[in-house]
């Protein structure tokens, strides 16, 4: 059986009321987890009001 340890990153989002993503540093983000072991398994965006991204929430996986 499969054991995994999980990771949970919030990566903050800018711009006055948020909703801006350094589509850039993001994926340099993505690339250094996964550089070090871990899989994205999932990603999601929390809202502020009125469908505004404050933060991207991306859960990542990695063998035991």
């Amino acid at each position: 059986m499969n054991r995994w340890e999980y990771r949970t990153v919030k990566y903050k989002t800018g711009g006055f009321l948020g909703g801006k993503l350094d589509e850039e540093d993001f994926e340099n983000l993505l690339n250094s987890y996964g550089n070090d072991g871990w899989e994205l398994v999932s990603c999601f965006d929390t809202s502020i009001s009125q469908g505004q991204t404050r933060d991207v929430v991306a859960i990542f996986k990695r063998p035991v």
